[in-house]
């Protein structure tokens, strides 16, 4: 049998199993079988204060040689903690990851996680899957943590945004991103109120009344909101004029898809101070040729999906529209390049480009490139493997 040196856990047991003993000494007697049990009392003890000894010793050691992770200063652990972050824009409430999975390990990780806002400013919400009620005390209960940080947040809704808005409204001057995921509901998602908001993303995955939901959603935006990314909408002029003419502008950045040029000249009109736009969509000729001089605009970029055809037909875009500061042009998927009004628009506007980029889809001759070289002090033309063009 081996020996042991712990003297405090040799005294308990021995106490205990004494008091064992003097507890079956009166009733034992003469009767052999308690006094096997005694004598079994007897010869265990020894054995159970090895054993004890044993179970200290080894906790002893495993805090003596703990890994290294436990002894880093919490300025450290919690810049780790940032990178255990999973590179999804907005995260998603889920036991098995960060930042939930951080709190489960042990007291130290989730005291130090629980006390690291950043680990706590982005959230996806799903309104609409199952019980609601418990969801939203979860949401609450991660925003909570995430201190006065500037919050990211993404809402998918299957139903109206009614729901949502009850947990979110202490927080309503902490969001500085919001995306907005229109899944089956038509009702509006009004945000007025947002205040600390700067950049928008609405998405929409279903068919329905554009104008009952979205529209209405963009028609009273925050004061400081600068971006909007709606590229999976689509507007044509008649659904741009639903909006009054101070509505967007406050903007500074859209990505939007659109129906028709005369949407272009629209929203060129409703935001004044747009400095950088992004469109995609059909582009068919504008119906209403009406000259638009924008001041502020410096990056446009814009691809379409017509002209793809062997007719060289101008769709009238650069007739009307007068850019002083464009700085940047980026153009893809545009078939027959309109050369002559392009070439105007830039006397127009006194040659202001400084970089001009043809993605593929754009054709144009080797005179033409030329030409754009010398004017344009960074030009970048990547061919169409599907289609080159000699000099015409």
């Amino acid at each position: 049998m081996r020996t042991f040196n712990s003297k405090v856990d040799s005294l308990s047991v021995s106490a205990t199993t004494d008091v064992l003993l003097k507890l079956l000494d009166p009733i034992i007697g003469e009767d052999s079988g308690l006094q096997t049990v005694r004598n079994g009392v007897s010869y265990r003890q020894p054995q159970l204060v090895e054993e004890k000894a044993d179970i200290i010793q080894s906790n002893t050691c495993r805090g003596s040689f703990s890994s290294p992770i436990s002894h880093l200063p919490t300025e450290i652990l919690s810049e780790i903690f940032l990178y255990c972050l999973p590179e999804d824009e907005h995260l998603v409430h889920a036991s098995r990851q960060a930042p939930m999975l951080l709190t489960k390990i042990c007291r130290r990780w989730r005291e130090v996680a629980v006390g690291l806002p950043m680990l706590w400013c982005s959230l996806q919400l799903e309104v609409g899957y199952d019980d609601w009620q418990q969801r939203a005390f979860c949401y609450d209960f991660w925003l909570k943590r995430s201190g006065r940080c500037l919050l990211s947040l993404r809402l998918k809704s299957r139903t109206d945004w009614s729901e949502p808005r009850s947990p979110l409204q202490p927080y309503v001057q902490q969001i500085s991103t919001l995306s907005l995921d229109f899944l089956s509901c038509d009702s509006p998602f009004m945000m007025e109120d947002f205040h600390a908001l700067k950049e928008l993303t609405i998405r929409q995955y279903v068919l329905y009344d554009l104008a009952r939901a979205t529209s209405h959603t963009l028609s009273k935006l925050p004061v400081n909101l600068r971006r909007i990314n709606m590229l999976d909408l689509c507007f044509n002029r008649e659904q741009l004029d639903f909006f009054t003419d101070s509505a967007w502008a406050g903007l500074t950045h859209i990505e939007i898809s659109i129906d028709g040029l005369d949407a272009f000249t629209r929203i060129l009109r409703l935001c004044p101070n747009l400095r950088s736009l992004t469109m995609i969509g059909e582009f068919y000729p504008i119906q209403t040729p009406e000259p638009v001089m924008h001041a502020n605009l410096q990056s446009l970029r814009m691809s379409w999906s017509v002209l793809w055809s062997t007719a060289e037909e101008d769709l009238g875009l650069f007739n009307v529209i007068t850019l002083p500061n464009l700085r940047v042009l980026e153009v893809s998927n545009a078939g027959w390049w309109p050369h002559g009004s392009f070439m105007e628009f830039l006397t127009r506007s006194k040659y202001p480009l400084e970089r001009l980029i043809f993605g593929n889809g754009v054709w144009t001759t080797e005179r033409e490139r030329a030409e754009y070289a010398t004017l344009v002090a960074s030009f970048e033309f990547i061919a169409d493997p599907e289609r080159q063009l000699g000099c015409r």
